[in-house]
């Protein structure tokens, strides 16, 4: 599926946003496999630090088990590192940034580092689909942070913090929407089209 679109040693940044349990981070890692782009999830991140108990997961963990979002010093700081220490900058951010804050740091930092958001992809689905989706996922993973309270909170959370990016990108004329409502493939496709 690769689209031939860029060579290892062009830069590339891509940003992929969507409410939780809509599939964002199967889209990330097809979309960085086809792309030959480095993954960032800080979700991934974050985990990888709760697992390994430093002091940042430990500070994380907390935050992470109440439903609510890791401080942007920490998010900023983690992805701040990750791109300083690439040698060409071929990223797909999946899960940030969440916050308008974010995104302005973001750009602070992208332009530091000569680059800028290529394309911000919003992978978009109905609330009760997701909600159902990822009570599912729960019983399936025995993901203890994924109980019906817990991600309703995550849905109003990201309603009031991360849906104003929706705005921010479209001002900047990056975003594209797409229906996070197929199945892995449809989405991917959609993904995929509104790329090329």
């Amino acid at each position: 599926m690769s689209s031939g679109c860029c060579s290892d040693n062009e830069v590339e940044v891509l940003l992929l946003m969507g409410p939780p349990g809509v599939g964002k981070g199967t889209q990330a890692d097809i979309l960085a496999k086809a792309r030959n782009l480095r993954k960032l999830s800080t979700g991934e991140m974050l985990r990888d630090h709760v697992k390994r108990e430093t002091d940042l997961g430990k500070r994380a963990k907390i935050v992470i088990e109440a439903g609510d979002l890791v401080s942007d010093e920490i998010i900023v700081g983690m992805v701040k590192s990750e791109l300083e220490n690439m040698k060409t900058i071929r990223v797909l951010l999946d899960g940030f940034p969440r916050t308008v804050v974010q995104a302005e740091e973001l750009d602070r930092l992208l332009k530091v580092l000569g680059v800028e958001i290529a394309r911000v992809i919003s992978i978009e689905a109905e609330q009760e689909q997701l909600v159902a989706r990822l009570l599912k996922r729960a019983e399936d993973l025995g993901r203890s942070d994924d109980n019906e309270e817990t991600i309703l909170n995550r849905m109003k959370v990201y309603k009031e913090l991360t849906e104003p990016l929706i705005s921010y990108y479209q001002k900047q004329d990056k975003l594209v929407s797409v229906n996070g409502s197929g199945t892995v493939e449809q989405v991917a496709a959609g993904i995929s089209e509104v790329l090329s």
